[in-house]
């Protein structure tokens, strides 16, 4: 029987790479990187094997969709920031059998959802840019599903996540499950951002107020209220990707009956008018 070690809601700003080369940004998101690396190592000492990636780079407008090869090899220029990433190569493993079992669970649940082995399917930086610092050594496998749902429900999403959670149980593997996106998501308009600092900031004093109560409240273990809020939550603070991967990892959690206390790896941090965090939901 599978075992469901660790959840988490991660970010994956393109800056963190910018962190790590000389210049201006030089060591700017190193506690970003670092709270992905301390997941890494809670992950290994769980004995996580496979780490199940909620991608709100993934852009999907029909279906639900799971990027589920036996292995993984490219080189990546983002397309949106190409001045941020670029020339990234990455080499995984991948796990097919728990991406095909998360969709044939989902299809029970209702859901459409396909699993696809194709070679040419490459992987987005919602995911590479986790597993840049989280599997360094390419010990954990890798499966990543599409979470910029965009004619989807939250709804829908809480049933994948239901899915993922019972095709973790029914397989052999020890998993690690991150909705990788960021909390509010406005990006500062164009021609605003240098005039803000926008690489440091929010661009709505308003969303920073809502991303703090959010936080407030997993940290309290008060998942009813919270989910009470999240269809207006993504909506008026503008959720990466319409906020879908928060909806698979609550739905996965056990949705309105989760009620543990969330632990903040990463502090709170704005970035180009989004804000952004790496925090633990605790499985007990």
């Amino acid at each position: 029987m599978g075992i469901l070690s660790i959840v988490a809601k991660v970010t994956h700003v393109p800056t963190m790479l910018l962190s790590e080369q000389p210049g201006r940004l030089a060591g700017c998101r190193q506690s970003a990187i670092d709270g992905h690396r301390e997941i890494a190592r809670r992950a290994k000492a769980a004995g996580v094997d496979t780490i199940v990636v909620l991608d709100t780079h993934w852009l999907v407008n029909a279906g639900y969709h799971i990027n589920a090869n036996a292995h993984y090899q490219g080189i990546y220029t983002s397309h949106e920031f190409p001045h941020f990433i670029q020339n990234l190569s990455y080499s995984y493993e991948g796990n097919p059998e728990l991406g095909n079992a998360i969709a044939t669970k989902a299809t029970e649940k209702g859901v459409h959802m396909l699993s696809h082995q194709v070679e040419t399917l490459d992987l987005e930086y919602g995911t590479l840019v986790p597993m840049r610092y989280m599997n360094e050594d390419r010990h954990f496998k890798v499966v990543s599903i599409a979470a910029w749902c965009t004619v989807h429900s939250l709804e829908e999403s809480r049933r994948v996540g239901e899915a993922i959670h019972a095709a973790i149980e029914s397989s052999n593997n020890n998993v690690m499950l991150i909705a990788s996106g960021s909390l509010s998501h406005q990006i500062w308009e164009n021609h605003l951002y240098e005039q803000n600092n926008g690489t440091f900031t929010i661009s709505r004093e308003f969303h920073r107020q809502v991303d703090l109560r959010v936080l407030d409240l997993w940290q309290a273990g008060d998942t009813k209220t919270f989910l009470a809020m999240l269809p207006e939550y993504a909506k008026f603070c503008c959720g990466e990707g319409g906020m879908h991967d928060t909806a698979m990892l609550f739905g996965a959690l056990g949705w309105d009956k989760y009620n543990a206390k969330a632990e903040i790896i990463t502090n709170y941090f704005p970035s180009s008018g989004t804000g952004q965090v790496n925090v633990i939901f605790p499985i007990r």
